[in-house]
This record gives C-alpha cells, sequence and structure tokens, in this order.
C-alpha cells in the first residue's frame, strides 16, 4: 500500500469517468454516457436477456472490463468503493433495454441491494422492464451462518463463474426465466475466501491504519475492511493456501459448508488478484492452491482463471474462488457440458481472458437515440387518484416543514450513532421538495403524478435512507396506479393507499433485511404501515409512528455504521432515520387537517 498517488486528491473524483472515458475510447465496441458514468455494448441485442452489473468503482476491471457481447450489456460505476445511484442505474437499463427481461448482478452489499432495488423498482414503474430481477452474489465463507442471518453472505469475486456464464447463455438466446435459475444455481455453489498483507490506499483519503508487518489477514473483504482474522506470526504460504482450502472444502464445518465436493465433480477455480500482487507471486500461489486442491481433497479444476478480475485497488492479496459446476447443471436441468461450454463462449468484453469478435456483431448501437428516463413523462388522470390540490400542496409542505425543523437533532443523534449526515440529507430532500411544490408540482391534484415528481429529487438525496425512501415511493407508486386503475373506491377513501402501502413494504423487505428491533427507518415504518392497513386510519397509524420513533431510544443498531461505533451502545438517543420518517408523516396529518398537533416530547436529546 502506498500512499503516493499521480492525481492529487482535489483529482479523486475524477478518476472514475476518466478512466471509464480511456477504456471506451480505446474500444469501438463500447459505448459511454459520461456524466452518468454508464459502460454499454455498443451493439446490444434488445431481443435477448439484458445482463446489467454494477458497483463502486476501485474493482476494476470489475465492473466496466467486463461489458460486452457475450457478458455484462452493461455497467453503472459508483464512486470508489461506493454503489451507484439509482439513477446511474436506470440510465444502463435504458442504455441496454431488453424485450425478454433484465437481470441486475450485484454484489450483496447494503447500498448496492439498495440502489439496484430502488431502479428496479422504478424501472417497473416507469415501465422500463417488465421483467426485471436483483441477483445477489453471495460466495463469501469467511462470516459463517450465525453471523449472516440478515443479508446473507458477502460478495466476493466468485461472482466471476455466475457472470461468464449467464452472460453466455443470454447472448445465445435462452430465456429469462432460464438466465435467472441458472444464476441463481451457480451463485448458491460458489465459495470464495480472502488474504491480504495490507489495506489499499484510496486516492484523496487519510491512509487506512496498516496490518502489522508480521501479520496475514485470512477473510479480507474488497472495500478496505478490517478482516475477519490477523494471523500473527504470518504462516508459510504452504500454511496458509491449508487455511484457506479447508474454508472452503471442509464440509464437516456448520458454519462454512456451503457447497458440497463429491468425486469427478467438473469445479471451477478463479485465483484473482486484489491489485497489489506481481503476476508472478500471484501465480506461484495459484500453484500452491492447485497442489493442494489436487493433494488434500482430489479436486482437480476443469477450468482455472489467475489474474486480476474484482480488485481492491492496490490492495497485496488474494481470493480462492470454486464453483461444483455439475452441483449446479444438476440443480439447473441442465448438462454439466453446457455451462462449460457457455463458460468457454468466446465475449467482446476488454478485460475478459482470450477475448475474441464475434462475426455477428454488425451493427453499431448508437446511444444518442435512447431516449432519457420516462419518468418526465405524465402520469394519466384516469389511473391516478386525485386529491384537491390545496390540501396535497399543504399536506407536503407541512410534511417537508417538519423535516427541515428536525434537522439538528438529527444531525445530533446521527454524530452519536453513524456518520452525522442524516439531519442535512433530510433537509436538503425537504429543500428541494417545498421548491418543486412552490413550481405548481401539486397543482393537478394528480397524486401519482406528484410522487413520480418527488422521486426525482429522492433519486439525489444518496445514502440508506434515500434508498430505502426511493424503493418504497416508487414501488408505492406502482401499487397505487394498478389499485386506481381496477378499484371501485374512490380516491379519497384510505382503504386505497393502505393497501398501496402494504403492497410498497412488502417490496422494500425483500430489498433489505432490516426489521422491527434492527434500529432503523423499518422500526417506523412496518408497525405505522401495519396500523394502517387494519385501522385504516392515518392518524392512529401517525401515533403509532410516534411512539416506535421514541422507543428506538432503548434499541441495538443492528445494521449500518451504529453496529461498530465504540460510545453508541451507551447512548439513549432515537434512531435519526425513524425519527425523520415520524416527523415526516406527522407533518402530513397536520396539512391534511388530520394530526391534531401530534408530537412526542422528546427527553435526553443531549
Amino acid at each position: 500500500m502506498s500512499p503516493k498517488h499521480y492525481f492529487p486528491s482535489t483529482s479523486a473524483n475524477s478518476l472514475v469517468p476518466r478512466a471509464l472515458r480511456a477504456l471506451v475510447t480505446a474500444n469501438e465496441q463500447l459505448t459511454l454516457d459520461f456524466p452518468e458514468r454508464v459502460v454499454s455494448n455498443a451493439y446490444h441485442d434488445d431481443s435477448k436477456v439484458s445482463i446489467i452489473g454494477g458497483g463502486g468503482s476501485g474493482h476494476e476491471p470489475a465492473w466496466s472490463g467486463f461489458v460486452g457481447e457475450g457478458l455484462l450489456s452493461a455497467a453503472a460505476c459508483g464512486d470508489i468503493f461506493a454503489s451507484p445511484s439509482a439513477k446511474q442505474i436506470l440510465r444502463a437499463i435504458q442504455m441496454a433495454p431488453s424485450t425478454k427481461g433484465v437481470i441486475l448482478l450485484i454484489t450483496n452489499y447494503t447500498g448496492d441491494r439498495l440502489h439496484f432495488g430502488l431502479a428496479a423498482e422504478r424501472a417497473k414503474a416507469d415501465g422500463l422492464a417488465e421483467k426485471i430481477v436483483i441477483l445477489p452474489a453471495t460466495d463469501d465463507v469467511s462470516i459463517g451462518r450465525s453471523r449472516n442471518t440478515n443479508m446473507g453472505r458477502r460478495g466476493l469475486p466468485g461472482h466471476v463463474f455466475t457472470m461468464k456464464i449467464i452472460g453466455a447463455a443470454a447472448a445465445e438466446g435462452l430465456s429469462f426465466e432460464q438466465c435467472v435459475t441458472m444464476g441463481q444455481v451457480i451463485n448458491e455453489q460458489t465459495v470464495t475466501i480472502a488474504s491480504a498483507l495490507n489495506h489499499c490506499h484510496v486516492p484523496g483519503r487519510e491512509q487506512q491504519a496498516s496490518v502489522a508487518d508480521d501479520a496475514v489477514v485470512i477473510g479480507a473483504g474488497i472495500h478496505n475492511e478490517p478482516g475477519q482474522v490477523h494471523v500473527s506470526p504470518a504462516p508459510s504460504v504452504e500454511e496458509l493456501i491449508e487455511r484457506l482450502l479447508k474454508l472452503l472444502c471442509d464440509e464437516t464445518d456448520p458454519e462454512r459448508a456451503f457447497v458440497g465436493f463429491e468425486a469427478g465433480d467438473q469445479i471451477g477455480l478463479l485465483v484473482n488478484n486484489y491489485g497489489g500482487l506481481s503476476v508472478l507471486e500471484l501465480h506461484a500461489l495459484a500453484d500452491e492452491v492447485q497442489i493442494q486442491l489436487d493433494s488434500t481433497w482430489k479436486i482437480k479444476p476443469c477450468r482455472t482463471l489467475f489474474g486480476a478480475f474484482e480488485t481492491s485497488l492496490d490492495a497485496p492479496g488474494f481470493s480462492i474462488s470454486l464453483c461444483n459446476l455439475t452441483a449446479a447443471a444438476r440443480t439447473a436441468g441442465q448438462s454439466v457440458e453446457d455451462l462449460v461450454r457457455l463458460f468457454d463462449r468466446p465475449t467482446t468484453a476488454v478485460s475478459w481472458p482470450n477475448t475474441t469478435r464475434s462475426s455477428s456483431l454488425s451493427q453499431r448501437r448508437d446511444i444518442s437515440s435512447v431516449t432519457e428516463s420516462s419518468s418526465n413523462q405524465q402520469v394519466s388522470s384516469d389511473s391516478s387518484p386525485q386529491i384537491n390540490p390545496s390540501l396535497l400542496e399543504k399536506a407536503i409542505r407541512h410534511a417537508c416543514e417538519r423535516a427541515i425543523a428536525a434537522e439538528p437533532k438529527l444531525t445530533q443523534w446521527d454524530m452519536i450513532m453513524g456518520d452525522g449526515d442524516c439531519g442535512e440529507a433530510v433537509q436538503g430532500l425537504a429543500e428541494a421538495i417545498l421548491q418543486r411544490i412552490g413550481a405548481g408540482c401539486a397543482q393537478s391534484g394528480n397524486v401519482c403524478e406528484v410522487i413520480r415528481s418527488i422521486l426525482q429529487d429522492v433519486d439525489n438525496m444518496g445514502g440508506t435512507l434515500g434508498a430505502i425512501f426511493g424503493v418504497l415511493l416508487s414501488a408505492f407508486l406502482s401499487s397505487l396506479r394498478k389499485l386506481a386503475a381496477g378499484a371501485q373506491l374512490g380516491s379519497q377513501s384510505p382503504e386505497i393507499y393502505a393497501d398501496a402501502l402494504q403492497s410498497a413494504v412488502s417490496s422494500l423487505k425483500f430489498h433489505t433485511g432490516a426489521r422491527v428491533g434492527d434500529r432503523t427507518v423499518m422500526d417506523v415504518l412496518l408497525p405505522f404501515q401495519e396500523e394502517f392497513s387494519r385501522t385504516k386510519k392515518f392518524l392512529s397509524a401517525v401515533k403509532m409512528a410516534a411512539e416506535t420513533a421514541e422507543g428506538t431510544r432503548k434499541l441495538k443498531a443492528k445494521f449500518g455504521r451504529a453496529t461498530y461505533v465504540g460510545d453508541a451502545s451507551r447512548q439513549e438517543v432515537p434512531d435519526p432515520g425513524a425519527w425523520a420518517l415520524y416527523e415526516i408523516l406527522a407533518g402530513l396529518a397536520d396539512g391534511l387537517g388530520t394530526g391534531d398537533g401530534v408530537n412526542v416530547t422528546c427527553v435526553n436529546d443531549n
């Protein structure tokens, strides 16, 4: 790890778009939306399933280097180690549309799950994709079963097997359902473990604490995480590989026996460079891996890859991935020969080894003809509930004003429990919505039209709370339109809103594992929704939100930074995200004339 870089700290954010521009300029089969940092296949075929990847930058060649015929249709690239925004992901869907369906291939991290989840809901709401599914990579074995019940295993470079095979399957015209099933079973039959000698250094950031010179990390992530185990003194290479392979292959380990290996199984092997190892050293490590796989575990891979497939900038480390292709084929109802053939299929992706050009590519795709997001289109009043425009504007104004007034305490609480940005993020969103309302957004009284407009500001909010709000509102919009189109109830009836909210919350639960008791915004949202669905009385539900927001003072965080901040467990303050949602709901109630001054007296705010 070196703190020295050619680009000064002020230029760190410019690295990503400049790197993408260089990649696309040098490879005519690619095209780039520079502002949104989306790379797509210039020859994408709309009649084939679209495979879209993406995530934080700093993992190159993932994901942009794997865009091409036979692999990814497009990739959305976020900031260094940060998920791309829903807006970027939607742009990727627009640049690689499909009449068959869209698969969003991601690694299993909270930001990626939420932002890709929000984009999926928006794509459905906007009519960009009738069939769309998120396929998260969950191959890490360093964190055992008992510690990953909420979110599942982390995604590590083992997703390369899933990506390559379903990319080839899509190129050969397999159906959406076949590609999804194939991706799911390959992921289930893939395991990965990583080791590192030190952290990477992110350009423009303070240097991360170093791993001791005499230590080796086992269970290293790809985002500069501390790692699961630090072994000191450092073991020999032979001892290290022995420990790593035991974590992958030992079927007697109840915490990590995710994949079984039987005699004669066809196995894929990937030894991945985290970015900081020389090719010489990585190949020597790969040699030891293959020796021990054969001698100890009787595994002779039918396909072997080693090189930089998914890096952590310049981290001196590596990962080992095994994929049981035989077991995956059996579960998917395919022949293992077909899976191996798909894995071997040529691709035009720049960073895949032995790349060849397909003779079937005859017409370059022109992205200048791709329309911008359909979110700017008007929603028909025939399929949307109508509310008195003055009442609608008043309710939204009250909600925004309460959220803005709450900013100081939200910021104070988040500085204790999180990274201190919750209050400012909520205030920024509220101020943007007020500007939109001031420009006449609510004058039509068309509820769906107003929600679609507000979602443009939610897209810019960022952070976990922004993704939660975005997924919820997008799913609420989709459900409300469907219910309004077929319902006999009037638009003023609370039942239609209660039913739409219940459906939206169900969609949100798919994208986050947070539930009541985890000290998140869900501690207010879920009880509010349940009370509203039960009583069909908004005020009753808001009172429930007030009680549960206050109740988060006593909860221990199970998601996010607050789970490991040292002083957090001794502070009895409300969860800022949960409280922000309560303030918004209470403001809506006040504006609708049902609030009766709903409030909770805050105690121990300091």
